[in-house]
């Protein structure tokens, strides 16, 4: 593990911990509406001021882009930090949730950590070394086709604008497939591809933090991630599809007539 991915996975620790002691005292914790759907606990904002301190100590330059606190400003190392993927599920006490820490590089995603609390799991990729679950190295499955596969996905709950178009993906990708979960957290859900547990993955609207570190989980488990047309874009657009490299040919092809220029800007 390089220097700079264990910088990340101190910091990702470091948020568990606030996380699980919080876990004990549920019923305390104070919640505010961010709008509507879409919550943010004491808990977010502790476990994200103990990544950005962790983060700062070793690199004071570094910019920052937090799902709490924003944008802080410094050089061309950017860390993209969600303190608490899953935040819903975690104040229902249902135990799928994650801490997520990327880091890019003019643009390239170069770390990932994603940390599931509740299971002492560790998530952890650098660009061009593999992609690992604690110490063990995970591969994406080699599924051929549709027919067999889980996939996961995130239903619309804040935003309805595309609500028609992905429930039409949906109805088309169950036909084939041996069903889809929706878990709750994205970064678990590409942590999840990465390590065989799902096939593949699609969801729109997502923001940045919510899946950096789990795109390069992919990536580096042998995956491919683009945005639902199959193209680049896909931190931009927030609409994604994610699977092994058979896979995610016959997932773009699946959604495509539900394709807008809304979709694929």
């Amino acid at each position: 593990m390089n220097p700079t991915t264990t910088i990340a996975v101190r910091a990702a620790r470091a948020a568990g911990r606030v996380i699980s002691r919080y876990s004990e005292r549920l019923d305390a914790i104070k919640i505010e509406t961010k709008k509507r759907n879409d919550f943010v606990s004491e808990v977010d904002r502790a476990a994200e001021r103990e990544i950005i301190s962790t983060i700062r100590a070793a690199f004071p330059d570094h910019a920052i882009i937090a799902e709490e606190s924003g944008v802080h400003k410094g050089n061309d190392y950017q860390w993209i930090i969600d303190p608490l993927d899953g935040t819903t599920n975690y104040l229902h006490g249902f135990p799928q949730y994650a801490v997520s820490i990327a880091l890019r590089f003019r643009g390239e995603l170069t770390v990932a950590v994603v940390y599931d609390p509740s299971r002492d799991e560790l998530f952890h990729a650098s660009k061009g070394e593999g992609a690992y679950l604690d110490d063990r190295r995970i591969r994406v499955t080699q599924k051929k086709g549709l027919e067999g596969a889980l996939l996961g996905t995130g239903i619309p709950f804040r935003d309805l604008t595309h609500a028609d178009a992905y429930f039409g993906m949906m109805r088309d990708l169950i036909v084939d497939t041996a069903g889809v979960r929706r878990p709750g957290s994205a970064a678990l859900d590409f942590a999840y591809v990465a390590a065989g547990r799902l096939d593949g993955f699609w969801e729109l609207g997502l923001a940045p933090w919510d899946f950096a570190a789990g795109a390069l989980l992919v990536k580096e488990a042998g995956g491919m991630v683009t945005d639902i047309a199959g193209g680049e874009r896909y931190l931009e657009s927030g609409n994604v599809l994610a699977g092994g490299p058979h896979l995610h040919h016959f997932l773009v092809d699946r959604v495509k007539p539900y394709l807008n220029e809304n979709l694929t800007f």
